[in-house]
């Protein structure tokens, strides 16, 4: 079997994910969509189903290290099953809606490093953990492209469309994975998520907004689309993975 060349292909994924986005339509932008993410990490179905998914290797004394931990989606119902989470997050914003939720919460038993993951000193960390932690690409969204429509991004881009908005590459985690000789344990896990009508449009502007620039126009176009939908309720399932590193 030819080995998988895993380094071009993650560098190439790395920097669809990292496009800058062209919101062009509301300077307040990115304010309110981090408003938005925090307010699903309170409805909070995703994180209550992960941790349920590794109900079988948690325990109560348990001490997890979480990796990106945003607004606390992970964090929270993580800390209500463990002794203590360190929850690792680079982003001030997140940080601050993570303090906020955790109070919320009314947990006590998170510590908050607001750092880059890139910059801890294995020192740090090593032999302090029972369990380290990671969401940040292991999401499937199976209907992304239903929800989409292929017919709304080529009337907005003029392009036809080619699976731009590919899922967060827990295929590729696996087979990496394999490859490094790990038994790798998969769970899927179903859940839902709920928008109104503004959330709903800032949702799909951020994914646009990575290939063309959403401004007044597009984002009527992208408000048509969405029009009469009420509350958006969307079905979404993940993969949870796990792994010894004996």
């Amino acid at each position: 079997m030819e080995e998988l060349n895993w380094r071009e292909i993650w560098e190439e994924k790395q920097k669809q994910r990292m496009r800058p986005l062209k919101i062009t339509y509301d300077k307040d932008f990115s304010a309110k969509f981090a408003e938005d993410y925090s307010a699903q990490a309170k409805y909070n179905e995703y994180g209550r189903k992960a941790v349920s998914a590794l109900s079988e290797i948690l325990d109560d004394d348990f001490e997890v290290l979480e990796i990106g931990a945003g607004p606390g989606t992970l964090t929270i119902p993580l800390a209500m099953r463990v002794k203590r989470v360190v929850a690792i997050e680079y982003s001030e914003t997140a940080v601050k809606y993570l303090r906020r939720n955790i109070k919320e919460s009314k947990v006590e038993n998170v510590e908050i490093m607001n750092r880059n993951w890139l910059g801890v000193a294995d020192r740090e960390i090593k032999d302090r953990f029972d369990l380290a932690v990671c969401s940040h690409f292991l999401w499937q969204v199976r209907d992304l492209e239903e929800h989409l429509k292929k017919e709304l991004w080529t009337e907005i881009t003029g392009k036809d469309y080619k699976g731009e908005f590919d899922p967060d590459a827990d295929y590729f985690a696996y087979l990496v994975l394999r490859q490094w000789g790990r038994l790798v344990n998969v769970r899927v896990m179903n859940y839902s998520v709920e928008r109104d009508f503004e959330q709903e449009v800032r949702y799909i502007a951020s994914f646009i907004g990575r290939y063309v620039e959403v401004d007044t126009h597009v984002k009527e176009i992208i408000e048509q689309y969405v029009s009469g939908k009420g509350l958006y309720r969307e079905k979404r399932s993940a993969v949870v993975m796990w792994w010894s590193i004996v």
